[in-house]
Formats: structure tokens, C-alpha cells, sequence
């Protein structure tokens, strides 16, 4: 009982990572506008996090060292410090907009005033992370999130073309510069890099040695993989949806409307409440990894299994980013738009992130007889690749295309 509670690491960064505000959104208009055409890009995404998450998390559990030390030490200290802050300002956007996405979802259930809801929200997040054990809040924001499954059974009562389902998930090539914006977009949200930042800090939290293995694996293939069952059904969803209504789901709440389609008030319900705890698990994911990321590289204290006043600036760090995120959000930008902003230059950043950890993993000298095989280093470099291929063509695209509108 005592491994499979852990799992709840694997759980949280699926849920709190996949599946962001951001994701909820993007991954619906993707439907909308292509219907299925995008699983495989979702297939993508999973396969390579899944992969990269099971590195990060093995040279955390044999070197003790979490994922940005690896940065710093294969990457030199300039190129260390870019990484470093390029990371930290796309925390706090990424930070900024799920704060103001739990808002959101906060306003759909009760209606009450956008800027008060803004601050309950910030407080109720920094109350929370606070004084509950990390174990506890994998479980807390990870087992809540769950109840986005609602997505995958509505997936499957809609009734789908299930012929157009399995062709969606063989890879495809659509003539617009749109299709292409959301290929990137899609591969990239599966990957950025606050996920394993949080991942790899958080298998250090666990205390994860040797003997953790086993679960690393079993947490990265399990965990992300349910985050990627969640984003086909969501696809599937506003595929059937909203696709033919040729309805546009830009609004957080225009998502939950594909629930509701399939189980009325109940579906709703379970849509909002599992939106709440999974944007709710990914505002706590950034801010952890902002701070993690800047003590690490600072040589601080860090961790939340120490007492505040034994990590007293990291425990100011992950507080500072939900007040600046406050501040962002308070002056009144679209956590949607800012989220997917925040994606896109995500992208960027990638190979400075996955780089290290795939030089790492594959250094026998370090790893020992835990270093990458030949079919390892094979699937890694392969979807390195991918990785450069999808940064490059960020920006451009993201011009083109306007960031998605068209």
C-alpha cells in the first residue's frame, strides 16, 4: 500500500502538469479545429516526457542530485544561469496564469468578485503548501485532479468514429502553418520544463535511492501516461462537441461544457472540481520549481521536508512567486492567453533543459551501473531531436499564426 500512495509524485505531475489550464484550453481547440487529426502529437509528447521523467528521476535517485545541479554542472555556470533565468520568468507567467485559471474555476462554482477570488485563491495555495506535508499535497492536488477522468468516460459515451480516433493517432500532416502551431504546442506543454524540475526535486523530497527504481519507473510511465490519457480525451471530447457546433472553446468554462454535454449538472460538477485541484497542483508545481530551481543554484537550503526556518529563503522564494503571480493576475490579463504564451516560449527552453539530463544519464562514470542502454540513448537522442526540431519552430509559428488565432 505504503508504494503505491507514492505513486502520488507520478500523479501530480500528470495531473498538475499535463493538464494546466493551459492544456485544457489548447488541447480542446485542438479538437475543435481538427478534430482528431492531433492525438499522435499527444502520443509524442507522452512518449518523450515519460522517457525523459525516468531519467530525471533516476539521476536524482542515484546522484542525489536533482535535475537543474545537472544543468549547472554539465552546462557550465554562464549557460547555467540563462537557463536559470529564462526558467524563472516562465515559472512566474506559467505561475501568474494558474493562479488566475483556479480563480476562474473558483468563479464558475460560486460567482463571486474576479479580484477576491484572486487573492482566496493565493492565500489558500500558500496556506496549503505551508503546513501540509509534500506527501500530502501530491495526494491532496493529484487524487482531486482525478476527477477530470469524467473526460475519459464522456469520451467514450459520445460515442466517437472510433476508425477516425485510431487514425488521428498515426502521424499526419495537415497544409497550414495553424495545424502546425498546434503540433509544437501540443508536443510542447507535455514537455516543459517546470515537470521535471519538479519531478526530480520532488524524487529528493521522497528520499528516493537505489531501491526506488523500480517506482521511478513505474511513476513516470504511469503517472504521465494517465496526464496523456486525460489530454486525448479532451480532444475526443471537443472533437465531438464542439468541432461540429464549429464553436471556439477559448474560455476555461467553455471546456467544462463538453462534460456537461455527456452527464448534464453531475458532468459539470466533476469537470470544475477536477480543473480546480489539477490547475490548483500545477500553480504548486511552479512555484516549487522556481524555488528549487534558484536555491539549487544558489546553494541554499531547500526542500519541503525542512522546516521553514531551516530553509528560510527557499520557503521565501515559493512565497515571493505567489505574491508576484497575484500581482500579475490582478491586472486583469487572460490566464488562458497568458498560459499559452508561457507554453510556447517553454519550448524555447527545452533543449537547455533535456540536454543535461540526457549527457547525465548516459555517463556510466556517474551513473554507474545504472547509466542509459543502447535503446536509452537511442530513444533519447531521437526525441532530443524532437525537441530541437519543436523550439525552433515555436516562434515562428507562434507569429504566423498570431499565437493560434488563426
Amino acid at each position: 500500500m505504503k508504494k503505491v500512495l507514492q505513486l502520488a509524485l507520478g500523479i501530480i505531475a500528470a495531473i498538475g502538469g499535463f493538464v494546466d489550464i493551459g492544456e485544457l484550453v489548447f488541447n480542446a481547440q485542438a479538437g475543435a479545429f481538427f478534430r482528431y487529426r492531433l492525438l499522435w502529437a499527444v502520443v509524442v509528447g507522452v512518449i518523450g516526457i515519460v522517457v525523459f521523467a525516468e531519467m530525471t528521476g533516476r539521476v536524482a535517485a542515484v546522484s542525489g542530485r536533482p535535475v537543474f545541479d545537472t544543468v549547472r554542472m554539465r552546462m557550465g555556470l554562464t549557460v547555467g544561469l540563462v537557463t536559470l533565468i529564462a526558467s524563472l520568468v516562465i515559472n512566474l507567467i506559467t505561475l501568474a496564469a494558474e493562479v488566475g485559471g483556479v480563480a476562474v474555476v473558483l468563479n464558475l462554482l460560486f460567482d463571486l468578485n474576479q479580484s477576491t477570488l484572486i487573492l482566496l485563491a493565493v492565500m489558500g495555495l500558500v496556506v496549503i503548501v505551508y503546513f501540509v506535508p509534500f506527501d500530502g499535497i501530491e495526494r491532496i492536488f493529484g487524487y482531486m485532479g482525478c476527477a477530470l477522468l469524467v473526460y475519459v468516460v464522456a469520451a467514450v459515451h459520445l460515442r466517437p468514429e472510433w476508425h477516425q480516433v485510431a487514425q488521428g493517432v498515426v502521424p499526419s500532416w495537415h497544409p497550414s502553418a495553424l495545424y502546425a502551431y498546434f503540433v509544437v504546442g501540443v508536443i510542447g506543454a507535455a514537455l516543459v520544463p517546470y515537470e521535471v524540475y519538479f519531478y526530480s526535486s520532488g524524487a529528493i523530497e521522497d528520499s528516493w535511492g537505489v531501491k526506488d527504481l523500480n517506482l521511478n519507473r513505474a511513476n513516470a510511465a504511469l503517472g504521465f501516461s494517465l496526464g496523456g490519457i486525460l489530454s486525448i480525451a479532451l480532444i475526443m471530447v471537443s472533437a465531438e462537441v464542439f468541432a461540429p457546433a464549429q464553436i471556439d472553446p477559448g474560455f476555461l468554462g467553455t471546456t467544462a461544457l463538453g462534460a456537461q454535454r455527456a452527464f448534464g449538472e453531475t458532468g459539470l460538477l466533476l469537470a470544475l472540481l477536477g480543473m480546480l485541484f489539477a490547475v490548483g497542483g500545477a500553480a504548486v508545481e511552479c512555484a516549487f520549481s522556481g524555488a528549487y530551481t534558484l536555491a539549487q543554484f544558489a546553494g541554499w537550503e531547500w526542500g519541503k521536508y525542512r522546516r521553514p526556518r531551516e530553509a528560510p529563503r527557499f520557503t521565501l522564494a515559493w512565497m515571493i512567486f505567489f505574491a508576484l503571480a497575484f500581482v500579475v493576475v490582478e491586472t486583469g490579463v487572460d490566464p488562458v492567453l497568458l498560459t499559452e504564451y508561457a507554453v510556447i516560449f517553454s519550448v524555447v527552453a527545452l533543449p537547455l533543459t533535456y540536454l543535461p539530463v540526457l549527457l547525465m544519464a548516459s555517463d556510466r562514470t556517474f551513473m554507474g551501473d545504472h547509466v542509459n542502454g543502447v535503446l536509452g540513448n537511442v530513444i533519447g537522442w531521437a526525441f532530443f531531436v524532437v525537441i530541437l526540431v519543436v523550439s525552433l519552430a515555436a516562434i515562428p509559428l507562434m507569429i504566423i499564426t498570431q499565437g493560434g488565432s488563426g
